[in-house]
């Protein structure tokens, strides 16, 4: 773009003198033909005058006449094209200390353009080296990682053949109940002792090994992912900033049904609480099933099966065919199609949340198709607290981007429930969502594409953005919900 720039300039100056020197050869042919013509016209005129002179005047009185005349003339002539010759001069000079000028601009301009040419490349260069590097301390911690498993099974080895042998010292044991024990017995129960207090304690050594070992690879996966992000930044520019580094590990999910598909409606007998009771029941294909939660009335939901069992889709956008800038009652009640872009409705997702406790999981995708999921244990309140949600992350594959054991409040721009410094959440960012001090993450805010670099549609666009990271523009989200062994949410 630099070069092109440069090369633009420089046309524009070629144009510019070349102006100049056409304006400067006209006048000149200007000139050239008032000298070749003047003569002849005064030469012309200087006869006529000589005709009308009285007869008895002599040859030699006109011819001096004459002569008079014509060099005063020539004369006047010769200091106007004087005259218009210096004005051509000065103007010209003029011209010339504009382009001179321009032209100086223009290569100062081009300098700096090449150092910061330079620049760029250099800081590109260091990038690669720290690529290479994390490849690696990648190779390092995948033999680290065999290490450990190698350990782990020994581990699991020792716990069994001290399981069996104290099975064996139990057996003795209730025999010592009954028969007094000898003192070969005692002796070898005494040993037995020592062996098992022995192997306790290889145990806990070995767990604090492992523990230690994974604290040390979660530190240096944290450093790897920030460097990822920074290597992006600057790689992925013409992406808006805004794609996943690295792909999904986690197994694929079931696809989710495009729009204009026809997707199977299984009609339930009421009596299931939630998807996940529907698959215990048998059902084993994703779609849209009537559910009945404890103390409401049923409704049609999305069941998507997968990882072993079948959640409960909350929310799903894939092409931004819905607009999801929508009131308070919209989000309350829900709206789109369950086999299209749809949001559930706060009132139905409170109802099967109540029956327990349950996993709230999220699941994002990048323009460049690659995957990305986050896994809270969470509460949701009912209309009374404006549905107040409170998050614990339990995993994922993303830098966390919502606030943990912070009560959230649900706001819409028709019904922002907690206005901060004066700033409508809502309405600057479009999309009901749990707001927190006006966080650029809104998975219901604008659908924005690629191509949509100005920074207003970026604020309101779909975006996930942890507090310390960048902007990640995304293609797609799913939210859904499982039910969760944990007894209570702290």
């Amino acid at each position: 773009q630099n070069s092109h720039t440069a090369k633009t300039v420089s046309r524009k100056s070629l144009c510019i003198l070349n102006n100049q020197r056409v304006s400067g050869v006209e006048n000149m042919k200007i000139i050239l033909v008032f000298l070749f013509i003047a003569p002849l016209a005064l030469s012309a005129r200087a006869e006529k005058d000589y005709s009308s002179f009285d007869s008895a005047t002599s040859p030699e009185t006109k011819s001096r006449f004459a002569m008079l005349d014509d060099v005063r003339i020539l004369a006047n002539g010769l200091l106007q094209l004087g005259h218009g010759l210096k004005d051509f001069v000065h103007k010209t000079k003029g011209q010339m200390n504009d382009i001179f000028q321009k032209l100086y601009i223009f290569d100062r301009s081009f300098y700096e353009l090449s150092l910061q040419t330079s620049e760029i490349k250099e800081e590109e260069e260091q990038l690669r080296q720290t690529t290479a590097r994390l490849q690696i301390n990648n190779e390092e911690i995948k033999n680290l990682s065999q290490e450990m498993n190698s350990k782990i099974d020994d581990l699991i080895q020792n716990k069994i053949q001290l399981q069996e042998k104290v099975w064996g010292l139990e057996d003795k044991v209730t025999k010592l109940a009954i028969i007094q024990p000898s003192m070969q017995e005692t002796k070898e129960i005494s040993s037995l002792k020592a062996f098992v207090e022995q192997q306790d304690n290889h145990i806990k050594q070995l767990l604090k090994i492992v523990e230690d070992q994974h604290v040390q690879l979660d530190r240096q996966h944290n450093q790897i992912m920030e460097l990822e992000d920074k290597l992006n930044h600057i790689e992925l520019q013409e992406l808006a900033e805004n794609s996943f580094t690295g792909e999904q590990t986690e197994p694929e999910a079931i696809p989710f049904p495009v729009r204009n598909a026809t997707a199977v409606t299984y009609n339930s007998d009421g009596a299931a609480p939630d998807c996940t009771a529907l698959f215990n029941s048998g059902m084993r294909s994703s779609g849209v099933y009537t559910i009945k939660p404890n103390g409401s009335e049923a409704f049609d939901v999305y069941c998507e099966m997968k990882f072993g069992s079948s959640w409960t889709v909350i929310q799903n956008r894939v092409d931004g065919s819905l607009d999801f800038n929508q009131t308070w009652d919209a989000y309350a009640n829900g709206f789109g199609e369950l086999t299209e872009e749809f949001w559930l409705g706060l009132n139905k997702t409170y109802c099967i949340t109540k029956q327990g406790d349950y996993t709230l999981r999220i699941e994002l995708q990048d323009w460049k198709d690659n995957k990305r999921y986050i896994e809270y244990a969470f509460s949701l309140g009912g209309p009374e607290t404006d549905y107040t949600l409170q998050l614990s992350r339990i995993s994922g594959s993303i830098p966390n981007a919502l606030p943990e054991q912070t009560e959230l409040r649900f706001s819409t721009a028709d019904r922002d429930v907690d206005i901060i410094n004066d700033f409508n959440c809502p309405e600057n960012y479009l999309g009901g969502w749990w707001h927190s001090e006006c966080e650029e993450t809104n998975l219901n805010g604008k659908y924005v594409t690629p191509r949509s670099r100005g920074r207003l549609d970026r604020r309101k666009g779909l975006y996930w953005k942890p507090k310390k990271g960048r902007y990640y523009l995304l293609k797609s989200t799913k939210i859904m919900i499982h039910p969760t062994d944990l007894k209570s949410f702290d």
